[in-house]
């Protein structure tokens, strides 16, 4: 089983039809004071650990969820299980909300984020030694800080191998922290500026070089994504978008599809593409489990952009 740890959200995405960058002066932005007049909103499940377990889900990987939620929960809770994702390791705090996202894109997909952290707050009371079920693999993607961290440890004292996604949290982790969560990790990602961050934080100079026996990835929206692995760097195109909708949720689908080629055993470069279909999907749908396929569909999408046949 894949344990998954992140945030359990309600998402509630908005769609400005302008672009920011005409709303908002550089010269002031010492007192910064806009609002955004959008076109929609869409309710929906979300948070990272939602996301990923939901496209793993789809690709036949048996998953299960590791959290904390409000007492608002139920519905999503009917969600996952519809999903054939194990929900027994959320916990639920009745006395809070679950985690809810505020999210507004504007026509050139930039993102404004405000994230209420409800019961996630106090994740860090979990712990991986109450899981009953055999762990073949983690992912420790971005919620509460210190359960980033904590979870990190107790993988690597149970032997564990994870991935590492620090993501939207690297303001509150330092470089001591990333030094950590990197030492048990057997695949570290980011995108482009969230590994310059890391980079910068833990004075590393290039992650990719720097880690020859862990896989290091940097994601490059559009442009596809970058590889490394035993001092071999791969390029990995991006899979065509028929119709971008939303970006929003994008690099959780593409970490599900890489784990679900890695747990195959398959070679990085195709996990990597793997990584680009499932993204794709996600791209052409409002919202970020809103998308669906099955098997035998995905690897129809494989073989149409990599030329390429992928049995799964």
């Amino acid at each position: 089983m894949v344990i998954v740890s992140g945030s359990l959200a309600y998402d509630q995405i908005m769609d400005f039809p302008g672009q920011f960058s005409d709303h908002i002066m550089p010269d002031k932005i010492h007192l910064l004071n806009v609002s955004f007049l959008v076109d929609n909103i869409r309710k929906g499940f979300g948070g990272t650990a939602g996301n990923i377990a939901y496209s793993l889900s789809l690709l036949g990987i048996k998953t299960g969820i590791l959290g904390m939620v409000g007492g608002d929960f139920a519905v999503y809770r009917e969600f996952l299980e519809k999903n054939e994702i194990d929900t027994n390791y959320i916990k639920i705090l009745s006395r809070f909300n679950t985690s809810t996202a505020f999210g507004i894109t504007d026509s050139k997909d930039n993102q404004i984020w405000g994230f209420y952290t409800g019961a996630d707050s106090l994740s860090d009371q979990l712990s991986v030694k109450n899981i009953s079920a055999k762990i073949d693999f983690a992912v420790i993607a971005p919620h509460n800080p210190r359960s980033m961290l904590k979870f990190a440890r107790e993988y690597q004292n149970k032997k564990i191998i994870y991935l590492f996604d620090p993501g939207m949290q690297l303001p509150w982790l330092n470089g001591s922290d990333l030094m950590l969560a990197f030492n048990g990790a057997k695949i570290i990602i980011g995108n482009d500026y969230e590994v310059g961050i890391m980079e910068k934080k833990t004075k590393i100079s290039d992650l990719h070089a720097h880690y020859p026996d862990k896989i290091v990835i940097t994601t490059l929206g559009e442009k596809g994504s970058v590889v490394s692995y035993n001092h071999k760097k791969i390029k990995i195109d991006a899979c065509k978008v028929k119709n971008a909708s939303d970006p929003t949720g994008a690099g959780d689908a593409y970490r599900a599809g890489f784990v679900a080629g890695f747990l195959r055993r398959l070679p990085l470069e195709i996990c990597g593409r793997m990584g680009s279909v499932a993204s794709a999907y996600t791209v052409e749908k409002y919202g970020t489990t809103t998308h669906f396929f099955n098997l035998e569909k995905f690897s129809q999408r494989y073989r149409t952009n990599y030329h390429q046949d992928l049995e799964l």
